[in-house]
């Protein structure tokens, strides 16, 4: 049997883009990516710590460096630009993996930069 469970986290990102006008999903900085070990494309649960909205969707890959997070399509409509999130990745596991599993977690600073 497989587990859903915490994967990785980008813990208090800020958002720095809203665009209504594209197809979907969540750009977020290639740096941040990959420090979160995160995948381009991996769905994503986002938590708006300002309004309390939940959404999922999946990850493109920003400029490595730009601190961009951007909310795309739907999604662009549950937060504004300044807005607080926090970005999870889950995986699956057997309870036995799970048990041992380290998550990763990163706190980037108020430009979205690793400190």
């Amino acid at each position: 049997m497989l587990i859903q469970t915490f994967r990785s986290k980008i813990h208090c990102a800020t958002v720095t883009e809203a665009n209504l006008n594209y197809v979907g999903s969540i750009t977020i900085d290639a740096d941040l990516v990959d420090a979160a070990n995160m995948i381009v494309g991996e769905r994503v649960q986002i938590v708006n710590n300002n309004n309390g909205e939940r959404l999922e969707t999946y990850i493109i890959e920003g400029e490595r460096g730009s601190g961009t997070i951007c909310l795309n399509g739907a999604a662009a409509r549950k937060c504004q630009v300044g807005d607080v999130l926090i970005i999870i990745g889950y995986g699956l596991m057997t309870p036995e993996e799970a048990k041992a599993f380290e998550p990763t977690i990163i706190f980037p600073n108020a430009k979205n930069q690793l400190k």
